[in-house]
């Protein structure tokens, strides 16, 4: 049974903007002693975070506990973290270079995504009593798109083949990605790039410039819905110099909690290795695009998957 919440959160002096909160409440016994609280979860304000919210959801209520989840959290990892070090919630799902840069100040790409991994686990353990449990399988980091015809016709699949070809072809990106110093500029410095043209276009309509043929690449994001559009015949391109840095998903959680809810620990690493950025990308169009709902999509992929039951 779900019903709505509406409660603000005041946490570390910042007003946690809330896009949507939401209880769930869960059937098992597990919870049904007198005065148990729910496990507490926040997400950013992003489809693919709503998801994954609802994923942790529902295997935490398989355990045997209510959840409640806080959506949208305005700020994202800024304003969710300072809540979790004060035990407004249990856990959240995070990229591993957020954490390493935005929470543990760490310059990005500083070590192999494994050593990553594991001295986020350590720090955090040390630094704040919560850790890092599995990892999703897939990657949400900056990608190269191209059409398909463009991708026959001259030959690519990793990005260094658009050396050759980029003389004859248009660059359509969002502002933001052409104007930051690790965007743009960093793409065509280190993969030796001359554009024919370059053009600014917004995010919501790059998708559709690159189908029509207005544009022949575009900078993408490896879990986008539109990539999993199968109207859209796109392709993207590896990122064989290994430009960018990597934000694999995981679960943070307070230690506190996984001593507090018996199982816990358990039920989240259920999450561990279960998503391609393919089956992402698809969760998140079949959101987005389809209008499913968040939890609906998230239920029957778990089903599908065998983790929970019809």
């Amino acid at each position: 049974m779900m019903k709505k919440n509406g409660k603000r959160l005041l946490t570390a002096g910042l007003l946690l903007a809330l896009a949507v909160s939401l209880t769930a409440c869960g059937g098992n016994n597990a919870a049904a002693d007198a005065g148990a609280r729910p496990v507490r979860i926040a997400t950013k304000p992003m489809t693919e975070q709503y998801i994954l919210g609802e994923m942790l959801g529902l295997l935490i209520e398989q355990a045997g506990y209510e959840v409640e989840i806080t959506k949208g959290v305005g700020g994202g990892t800024s304003n969710i973290h300072p809540a979790m070090e004060s035990g407004s919630f249990d856990l959240y799902p995070e990229y591993t270079s957020s954490g390493w840069v935005m929470v543990l100040d760490h310059p990005a790409g500083e070590i192999a995504d494994d050593e990553m991994f594991a001295q986020l686990r350590k720090e955090y353990q040390e630094k704040f009593d919560m850790d890092w449990l599995g990892l999703y399988g897939f990657n949400n980091t900056y990608t190269v798109a191209v059409r398909g015809d463009t991708a026959k016709q001259y030959n690519l699949q990793n990005t260094s083949d658009l050396a050759a070809a980029a003389g004859s072809l248009t660059f359509g990106g969002n502002p933001d990605y052409i104007e930051r110093a690790d965007g743009f500029g960093a793409l065509c410095d280190t993969y030796g790039l001359q554009f024919q043209n370059v053009m600014d276009i917004d995010i919501g309509l790059k998708y559709q410039a690159l189908a029509g043929g207005e544009i022949d690449v575009t900078n993408a994001y490896t879990t986008d819905a539109q990539l999993a559009n199968p109207e859209t015949d796109l392709v993207t391109l590896a990122d064989d110099k290994h430009l960018q840095v990597n934000y694999y998903c995981s679960t943070v959680v307070r230690r506190q909690a996984l001593e507090e809810f018996p199982g816990l620990e358990e039920a989240l690493m259920q999450m561990d290795g279960l998503l391609s950025e393919k089956e992402m990308a698809s969760l998140n169009y079949q959101v987005e695009v389809e209008g499913v709902d968040e939890q609906k999509a998230a239920r029957d992929f778990l089903i599908g998957k065998g983790l929970l039951e019809g």
